[in-house]
């Protein structure tokens, strides 16, 4: 499954937020519990599979987990398996930090991508935007065939566009939008972040 898979189960479109996340689950929760459904298998399959959609969704929320959603778009990895991305590339799953590993790399290269997550995720954490670019844009330099590297890339600058939104810099945030979808344009669950972002600057006109 992927992140709008789990959406989907909640009910929800992809993108929503936290909240509405928060708020579906226990709608849906209270509905298809298996005390108020005790000779029903299915709604407890169904109650199931709205608590693996709720915990997944609730951890790639999580600011530990700012990088997560971006990866998770392609394919939530379980623990010790493999999977392709679009580009066909094979990765293996990294249990440590939920990195992607690439057999393309050279052990230098991977050492030095984990490396870095773990600096952007703090980085991240404490809003250190125009750092956090200038790491990451320097990391896809040195290592421009990673896909996940891109991911990292374009929910950067899509962060800092947040922030420029509520900075009312709506030019310069404008511009970080259109650069986070150009950097990686086949991420869905990036699109939606980045349509409630582009309605958030319409509002600033409003």
């Amino acid at each position: 499954m992927d992140t709008t898979d789990y959406y989907r189960t909640l009910g929800l479109r992809s993108g929503a937020s936290l909240e509405a996340v928060k708020a579906s689950y226990r709608k849906l929760a209270r509905q298809y519990h298996p005390d108020v459904n005790q000779n029903n298998p299915q709604a407890k399959e169904r109650f199931i599979a709205l608590t693996e959609a709720y915990k997944f969704l609730l951890d790639v929320a999580k600011p530990d987990s700012q990088m997560a959603w971006a990866t998770a778009s392609y394919t939530h990895f379980p623990k010790g398996t493999t999977s392709h991305y679009p580009t066909g590339k094979n990765k293996v799953y990294h249990p440590e930090n939920r990195i992607q590993f690439n057999p393309e790399l050279s052990e230098t290269e991977q050492k030095l991508k984990d490396n870095c997550y773990k600096q952007l995720q703090q980085l991240l954490r404490y809003q250190r935007f125009p750092r956090a670019i200038a790491l990451v844009e320097g990391l896809a330099h040195r290592i421009p065939q990673d896909q996940e590297i891109r991911q990292w890339q374009a929910i950067t600058y899509q962060r800092w566009a947040r922030q420029l939104i509520k900075e009312r810099q709506t030019d310069k945030a404008r511009n970080y939008l259109k650069k986070a979808l150009r950097t990686d344009p086949h991420n869905r669950t990036l699109w939606a972040e980045v349509e409630r972002d582009f309605q958030s600057l319409e509002s600033v006109y409003s």
